[in-house]
C-alpha cells in the first residue's frame, strides 16, 4: 500500500497520492465502509481508486488494481444504490460522459459509455448525476448544455432529455419516482416530472441577482425538504417544497464558501455542510418531534446554530454521509480522506 493513514479518536484519515475531490459510500450489505475517491488534477488523465475502511482495526486497506484511469476529474462518483448484495457490484462516474463501471476482486472495468450528444463531436461536460434507489436502472444527469438527461442504464438508452434551464445545470438530484430537481447558473431550483416534460416548476430562485446555484440535495428521508448552495454563498438555504415562496431557513454560520452538502439518511432531519472555512458543520433542521421550526423571519434564520462542528487543516472540497453506517461522514481535504464519527 503507497498511502498512508492517521488514527485520532473518532477521526480516521486516508491520505491518498493526489488530491481528492469526489466521494461515494458503497451500500451493499457485504462491502460496507467502502468508498470511492476521485482525484482532481488539472491533467486529463485522473483517477478513481476504492478504499476499504476496517471498523475493528480502524484501518484503511487498498489494492493498486482498484484503482483506474478516469479521463478528466470526475465531477461525481456512485455505487450501485441498492443494499442487496446480488445484484451488480458497480459504480458510475461522471465527467465528459457518464461511464458505468464492473468491480472484480482483482480488477476494474469499465462496462458501458452513455454519450447524450452522438449528433456532436464534442461533448458536454455532465456536472453531476444521481442514480435513483427507487428505480436503479435510472441515472439523472446534469450537464453544462442546460439540459438533464434521464438515462436507462440497464438498456444503454436514453429514457428522456429535457432543456431544463436557461443556462448550465450544475446539480440535479431525485425527489421520488419521476419528480427530480436541478439548479442553474440562472439561479433556480426547479423541479420536473416526467410525466409533463414540458414544464417545470420554480420552487426558489437565488437573492442574489444573477448568482449560479451550484449545489442541490434533496432529502431521500424527509421529501419534504431540498437544500441547495449558491456560488461563493456561505448560506446553505433549506427549501419546504409545501411553501415555495420563501425558504423555510438559512444556515449562515459558515465563515467561507459552503462547496458540499449531504443530508442525514437515517431520520432526514440534520444536514452536514463543508466549506472554504475548512470546517464541517452539522446541522438539525427538523426538530425531533417531526414539527416546521418556526423562525420569525430571515434575521432570526440566520441566527440558526449548527448542533457539531469540525475543524481540518485546509479547505473542504466535499461531505457525504454513510446510507448505511449511519454514524460516520466522509470529507474531502488535500489528498486526504477523513471519516468522521458523529
Amino acid at each position: 500500500m503507497q498511502s498512508s493513514s492517521e488514527k485520532r479518536p473518532g477521526i480516521y484519515t486516508y491520505i491518498a497520492q493526489w488530491p481528492i475531490y469526489s466521494l461515494a459510500w458503497s451500500v451493499r450489505q457485504d462491502k460496507k465502509s467502502r468508498l470511492a475517491i476521485g482525484s482532481f488534477l488539472e491533467d486529463y488523465s485522473n483517477k478513481v481508486e476504492i478504499v476499504q475502511f476496517n471498523r475493528d482495526t480502524s484501518d484503511f486497506t487498498t489494492n493498486s488494481r482498484l484503482i483506474f484511469d478516469h479521463p478528466y476529474s470526475p465531477t461525481n462518483l456512485m455505487f450501485f444504490p441498492s443494499e442487496d448484495a446480488a445484484n451488480p457490484d458497480i459504480i458510475a462516474t461522471s465527467g465528459d460522459y457518464l461511464r458505468i463501471w464492473q468491480i472484480h476482486d482483482d480488477r476494474i472495468e469499465l462496462k458501458s459509455l452513455l454519450n447524450g450528444n452522438k449528433s456532436s463531436e464534442f461533448s458536454s461536460a455532465i456536472t453531476s448525476f444521481d442514480w435513483a434507489d427507487f428505480d436503479v436502472h435510472r441515472v439523472a444527469t446534469s450537464s453544462v448544455d442546460t439540459t438533464c438527461v434521464i438515462w436507462d442504464i440497464e438498456k444503454e438508452v436514453i429514457d428522456a432529455q429535457l432543456v431544463a434551464h436557461d443556462k448550465e445545470v450544475f446539480d440535479i438530484s431525485w425527489g421520488a419516482f419521476n419528480i427530480f430537481a436541478s439548479v442553474s447558473g440562472d439561479g433556480s431550483v426547479r423541479v420536473f416530472d416526467l410525466r409533463n416534460k414540458d414544464r417545470s416548476t420554480i420552487i426558489y430562485e437565488n437573492t442574489m441577482q444573477d448568482c449560479p446555484l451550484l449545489r442541490l440535495e434533496w432529502n431521500k428521508r424527509d421529501p419534504r425538504f431540498i437544500a441547495t448552495v449558491g456560488m461563493d454563498s456561505n448560506k446553505i438555504v433549506i427549501l419546504d417544497i409545501r411553501f415555495p415562496t420563501a425558504p423555510l431557513m438559512e444556515l449562515c454560520k459558515h465563515k467561507a464558501s459552503v462547496n458540499a452538502i449531504s443530508w442525514s439518511p437515517c431520520t432526514g432531519r440534520q444536514i452536514c455542510s463543508v466549506g472554504d472555512d475548512s470546517r464541517a458543520l452539522l446541522w438539525e433542521v427538523v426538530s425531533k418531534a417531526g414539527v416546521r421550526p418556526e423562525y420569525s423571519g430571515a434575521g432570526a434564520n440566520s441566527q440558526v446554530e449548527p448542533e457539531m462542528w469540525y475543524g481540518s487543516m485546509a479547505a473542504i472540497n466535499n461531505v457525504r454521509w454513510s446510507p448505511v453506517e449511519l454514524d460516520w461522514i466522509a470529507i474531502a481535504f488535500f489528498s486526504k480522506l477523513q471519516l468522521l464519527k458523529v
